[in-house]
């Protein structure tokens, strides 16, 4: 019994930084649909647009991963969330990065359904969350 009270001691650590991860997920969505100059709920949901959901979901696994790896290498709640709100920045720079320099024309591609523009902005969100969350180690 005691094995079971010592592995369920951090329960209340890992709630609190579980519901701010939820959080900073929709606040994530709110500010990539804010830079992005597509609607990608509509996209997604009423044109079953799949480039939108690739592009869309490699978006939100990037951020996830980046998220992932500040909550693992935080020491309190306000690193934590500072880092989070980095990793927010460093993903909308994704995606502008792949906008304005190497696919131009990619929101137009993924408004008429080019599932390979979606495939390389899905390609590239996780790309940077993968390297947002290993230099997030101290």
């Amino acid at each position: 019994m005691d094995l079971i009270m010592t592995s369920l001691a951090g329960l209340d650590n890992f709630a609190i930084y579980f519901g701010i991860s939820i959080v900073f997920l929709f606040i994530f969505k709110v500010v990539y649909a804010f830079v992005t100059p597509h609607d990608e709920w509509k996209l997604v949901k009423e044109e079953k647009n799949v480039a939108a959901a690739v592009g869309f979901g490699g978006a939100l696994v990037g951020f996830a991963i980046a998220l992932g790896g500040a909550a693992s290498n935080s020491i309190a709640l306000i690193d934590f969330a500072i880092w989070g709100v980095v990793a927010i920045i460093a993903q909308s720079l994704a995606f502008a990065l792949l906008r304005f320099t190497f696919m131009p024309k990619i929101a137009e591609r993924i408004n008429n359904n080019e599932v390979s523009a979606g495939v390389m902005l899905a390609c590239m969100s996780i790309a940077v969350g993968l390297l947002n969350a290993a230099c997030m180690t101290y």
